[in-house]
């Protein structure tokens, strides 16, 4: 795109005229009032700023991501030029401070963002939402002044990714169950273990690795370090075949006596758990708007269709029954989209987030899903094909519903905070 440069120079300026606004209101760490945001019905529109972004976004979606984004599925090919591209934009690092090199938006900017990005394609909205949220997060919250000249100055405009070991091929779900060790020794520490299902393990040049310094004190006991790539010690496992999101690599990483400086210690000892959860709480939220961006692909296809399709004497868009679909869908759609303008403007806000990143991304997880599916009944036949992207949309939307926790373990974290908030 010719013009992505002085766009994204339009995007900075009103950004900073918007923070600067909401800085004024007052010190307190909120520029919106508690009742307005827990009740974002009242929303008319979006501030300006957030507005040009999205616009942008949806443009670069429309031009860059949607016509090839079937092929990059169909041959695994990962989107080098326009993760390049969405890093000249500065998608890759949006809310990292101006000046320190980042776009400096808010995290309400982020989720419009990765929800059109998604919809034109969700594996570059996977590739966006690892670098922004699980990669660059922790980083920015809890890196020393030399770790951010190293890992993430390279990590701003696309030329290069990080990514995020947590997982384990014996944890799932139980993030404080990490098997991997790291032992201190004369200034280094040593790594041993696997991580596994790694998103950008190929492309990244970094990561955010958590492993065990402590057994006794248990999750207590988890640090985080960040690992360039490559390293004497550290190998990758063989590429996934995945059903989805197949534009992104994803593998194992495979520590085997993998020495590192001390100084790549990420905070201090025994805070990995701590920093992990910490950062799966704001990378929920990206979560939702890619489940967002799947789910308004599926209904733009299913209504495409709908208005195109003739059945008995007309076209289906007048049948009740399809009518009745697209308005769920729609319902469904516009609920969790709100649920994550809602989440993000919490945290922008300086407020607790975690029961509402937890609701967002289970309600637009699942509305991908539904959304999905709903498309493909719509569709008949052609839905079942890869003539038509909704048998893509429905395949990418599934692990929307499985990482950074699952459905079930978003279900316990609201009923937890629920149960916090009455008192128990």
């Amino acid at each position: 795109m010719a013009a992505s440069k002085s766009t994204l120079g339009l995007i900075r300026t009103s950004a900073c005229i918007f923070l600067r606004r909401q800085s004024c209101q007052g010190k307190k760490q909120a520029g919106l009032s508690s009742k307005h945001l827990r009740c974002l019905s009242s929303f008319a529109s979006l501030p300006e700023t957030h507005e040009l972004l999205r616009k942008t976004c949806r443009d670069f979606a429309d031009n860059e991501l949607i016509p090839i984004a079937a092929k990059l599925d169909k041959e695994h090919l990962y989107p080098k030029e326009q993760v390049k591209k969405m890093g000249e934009l500065g998608l890759m690092a949006i809310d990292v401070p101006e000046s320190e090199g980042g776009t400096g938006l808010d995290y309400l900017a982020y989720a419009l963002a990765m929800e059109e990005i998604s919809r034109g394609c969700a594996s570059c909205g996977c590739i966006m939402s690892v670098n922004n949220s699980l990669y660059l997060g922790p980083l920015m919250k809890n890196g020393t002044a030399a770790q951010k000249a190293k890992y993430v100055q390279p990590f701003l405009d696309g030329s290069q990714v990080g990514c995020f070991a947590l997982s384990e091929p014996g944890n799932g779900s139980d993030a404080g169950a990490a098997s991997t060790i790291a032992q201190l020794k004369s200034g280094k520490y040593t790594l041993n273990g696997t991580k596994a299902w790694i998103t950008n393990g190929y492309e990244a040049a970094a990561s955010v690795v958590f492993a065990t310094t402590d057994k006794s004190l248990k999750h207590k006991g988890i640090s985080a370090f960040v690992v360039p790539k490559p390293v004497d010690g550290l190998s990758l496992g063989k590429k996934e075949d995945k059903l989805g999101i197949k534009a992104t690599s994803t593998c194992y990483l495979i520590f085997e006596d993998c020495e590192i400086p001390e100084e790549n210690l990420l905070g201090k000892p025994g805070m990995g758990f701590k920093i992990a959860m910490q950062t799966l709480d704001a990378g929920r939220i990206g979560i939702a708007a890619q489940g967002l961006g799947i789910a308004q692909a599926a209904l733009d296809c299913a209504v495409d269709y709908a208005l195109k399709r003739n059945s008995f004497g007309m076209p289906i868009a007048k049948m009740q029954t399809v009518q009745m679909k697209i308005a769920d869908m729609e319902t469904r759609l516009e609920s969790a989209r709100l649920l994550t303008w809602k989440a993000a403007m919490l945290k922008d806000a300086g407020k607790s987030f975690t029961k509402e990143a937890a609701m967002a991304k289970l309600a637009a997880s699942e509305t991908a899903t539904f959304n999905a599916h709903s498309a493909i009944q719509i569709l008949g036949g052609m839905g079942y094909v890869t003539d038509m992207p909704a048998e893509r949309h429905y395949r990418d939307a599934r692990i929307t519903e499985i990482y950074e926790g699952t459905s079930d373990i978003q279900r316990l974290v609201i009923a937890t905070n629920i149960f916090k908030e009455y008192g128990a």
